[in-house]
Parts: structure tokens; sequence; C-alpha cells
């Protein structure tokens, strides 16, 4: 039985990576913030799937809280062979603010977090010989509007390094770039998403199944949907000049929407 660690798994993509792991007998280990939600998805998902939940609470933006979740990962007692780095925020601050609290913290989330953790697993699975690692990205990686496309900037280069550094060890590590997906994350974020054609919103649970379907095929970068795999590519291969005049555009529409 595969034992997943799920950061962030009470909302959005994270839930929904624990609803796909549950529902194949995998047992769970469940980070957050919020003890009590933390709990009700714990227990929701015992009564549901009749699998086995740990739960962990930790504000990941706390090194402390970083090296208990990391101490999990390294050990070989209840092993996760798993790691699910999805914990993360939009960080909408501007690159001009003279307060560099708001970037701080996506700093130590989604960049210092994710590298603790990915190393913790890495030396725990390959000492074992088998593991996967799905670090949560975004396509807004390939645009360039805020720190949040340079924060998953750096996770996609991030995840496909350490695949290479893993390689020959049984441990996999799959970068998840997903577009716009229908969670909470945006209203957490202020974000009305009134501007977005509806045809590019993506289901999390149809996001997570197909992710789980490219790392059973062993590739580095998932890229979910025929239509964001096809905006993927364009964006890989648009000059930076005209990526740059896009980046502006969504950049005012998100504006106007505040």
């Amino acid at each position: 039985m595969h034992r997943a660690l799920i950061t962030g798994g009470t909302a959005g993509i994270g839930a929904a990576f624990a609803r796909a792991f549950a529902g194949r007998g995998s047992a769970l280990v469940l980070v957050a913030r919020d003890p009590d939600r933390l709990e009700e998805s714990a227990a929701q998902l015992r009564r549901e799937h009749g699998v086995v939940v740990e739960t962990i609470v930790a504000d990941l933006a706390d090194r402390d809280a970083q090296q208990r979740v990391a101490d999990r990962l390294e050990s070989d007692t209840d092993p996760v062979d798993v790691l699910v780095n999805n914990a993360g925020f939009s960080v909408r601050a501007g690159l001009l603010d003279e307060d560099l609290n708001p970037h701080d913290l996506g700093f130590e989330v989604m960049i210092r977090a994710v590298l603790k953790l990915g190393g913790a697993a890495g030396r725990g699975m390959s000492r074992r010989g088998r593991g996967w690692i799905i670090n949560v990205g975004s396509v807004s990686a390939l645009v360039t509007q805020n720190n949040y496309s340079a924060i998953k900037a750096w996770v996609g280069n991030y995840s496909e390094s350490l695949g290479v550094q893993l390689a020959g060890t049984g441990v996999q590590v799959t970068a998840l770039m997903p577009g716009w997906v229908r969670t909470e994350f945006h209203s957490r974020a202020g974000i009305k998403g009134s501007s977005i054609p509806g045809v590019l919103w993506l289901d999390a649970d149809r996001l997570v199944e197909d992710c789980l379907r490219d790392v059973a095929r062993g590739r580095p970068v998932s890229v979910p949907s025929k239509r964001w795999k096809l905006i993927s590519a364009a964006l890989r291969t648009t000059p930076r000049g005209l990526v740059a005049r896009l980046s502006a555009l969504l950049s005012h529409r998100r504006n106007r929407e505040k």
C-alpha cells in the first residue's frame, strides 16, 4: 500500500489529490495550517474511503514546521512513497512595493519548503529504492506577470533538476503545471476571474487524474488538458517581447477585477 504526503491537502488541488489517492486505497499524510479543517478533511476521507489518514498541523512559512514535515518524509517508519508539494497562495504584491513580507512568505512556502521537503523525500525514497515527487507549479511560470510567475518558474526548473539528480534511484519527479483551476485559490486571493473564458477553467479532480496518468508514464512535466498543452507549447515558443506584452495585458485585466 502506498502512502502519500500532501501539503495544503485540505483545499483545492491538494484536496483533489487526497481524494484521488484515497480512492486508490492509499494511506495519507495531510499537512495544513488549520487544525479544525484538517481533522474534518481527514475524518471525511476515513469515512468515505476507509483509508488511514495521518495529519500534521504545520504552517510551512515557519521553518520549524518545515523541519517537522521533512523529518516525517525521511522516516522509515510507515514510509511515505509519494510527496505532493502543493501548498501555496497567490503573491499579488507589486515588485516595486517596499513591503517585502508577502514576497518573503511566498519564498518560504513555495520555494524553501518545496526545496526542503523535496530533498527530504528524495533522500528517504532513494534509500528505499522507489518513490514519486509531484511539485505543483503553474502555466503562469511561462509568462512574466509578477513574483508568483517567477516563483512557479523556479518550481518547474527545480523539479526537472531534482529529477536529473535522482535519475537511477527509482524516484521519479513530475512538475504539474496547470492553468486556471476552479478552486477557492482565486477567491482567497481576491481574484474574481470574470475576464477568463469558461473554456479555460479546469476541474481539480480531472486535472489530478491527468497528472497521475503522466506520473505513471514517467513524464517529468504534466500539463493537464489539450487546450493548456497547446497554450503552454505556444508560450514556450513565443518571442519574449510578445510574452511581455501578453503579460502586461493579463496584469491589466486582473487589476481591473480587484
